[in-house]
């Protein structure tokens, strides 16, 4: 072969799959920039149609990874990949790479379950996997939760799915349980009645169910009062804080203690011996 004919071969090459190559590339920029409108239009579309907000960051995500792998098999067939025969080699490498990814793919089929029987939904208070937050989003592999200091928490769907979860939402009201300790020489009866006067004046708690007050315990420094109102579960910590101080003010206004932890000494005096 001489110096004119590798020329000649070299430009064919080059204009041949030079071609080729532009034209990937660019299907691969088109197609991501569709692949972001198709989510994007996804997340409109739901949102206008007033989708539990807890579908939308999931169904877009998986709509955008789809086109994506449209994308991905238009660029294979420009390079003359048949892509029947990519797929049976895909299938017969399936086993290795379900193996290899098993955990992304248990992440994936946890968001499912977890979309499917719905424990929560986008705004609860949640307790799952050792750690806690408001839900922000449950995305195809993993949930964002959002700290009570406002941090950012990203939690793998397994685990989240795999644990048990605490929703302090779950239901719209909840019971505070508060415990009280007054002094063993006060009047049980004052106690008891100034508890209840605080919760009967505050309009955040329910009457029905009704307000539990009762002695619980005798411990070792105070006796044990028991204070469980019920109250709407946006007024819950709100109520609670409220509760503490007004328990602590109201009771030593009628005259009772707030006992600390204390420790009576008895010295007795032994006759010397000589």
């Amino acid at each position: 072969m001489n110096s004119e004919q590798i020329v000649n071969l070299s430009v064919e090459l080059v204009t041949q799959w030079g071609i080729k190559v532009v034209g990937a590339a660019l299907v691969l920029v088109i197609g991501r920039m569709v692949a972001g409108w198709v989510r994007s239009g996804v997340k409109r579309v739901m949102a206008r149609n007033q989708v539990d907000p807890i579908l939308i960051p999931f169904l877009s995500g998986l709509a955008y990874y789809l086109v994506l792998a449209v994308v991905i098999i238009a660029v294979l067939q420009l390079f003359g990949i048949q892509t029947t025969s990519l797929v049976a080699v895909l299938g017969a490498a399936g086993l290795a790479v379900g193996l290899a990814l098993q955990g992304t793919l248990s992440n994936f089929a946890s968001g499912v379950m977890l979309l499917i029987f719905r424990p929560f939904k986008v705004g609860d208070f949640i307790e799952a996997a050792g750690t806690s937050g408001s839900v922000v989003e449950v995305g195809i592999f993993s949930t964002v939760l959002k700290s009570s200091d406002n941090i950012r928490i990203t939690v793998p769907n397994s685990q989240i799915f795999g644990s048990t979860i605490s929703n302090y939402n779950g239901f719209p009201t909840r019971r505070i349980n508060m415990v009280i300790g007054v002094g063993y020489d006060d009047d049980l009866t004052v106690a008891v009645e100034t508890i209840s006067k605080v919760i009967a004046d505050d309009d955040r708690i329910l009457s029905n169910p009704e307000p539990l007050v009762a002695v619980s315990n005798l411990g070792d420094s105070s006796v044990d009062l028991v204070a469980r109102p019920w109250c709407a579960s946006e007024d819950y910590w709100s109520l609670r804080f409220d509760l503490t101080r007004r328990f602590k003010e109201e009771l030593e206004t009628a005259g009772c203690s707030i006992p600390y932890p204390q420790r009576d000494v008895h010295v007795h005096e032994v006759g010397r011996t000589t």
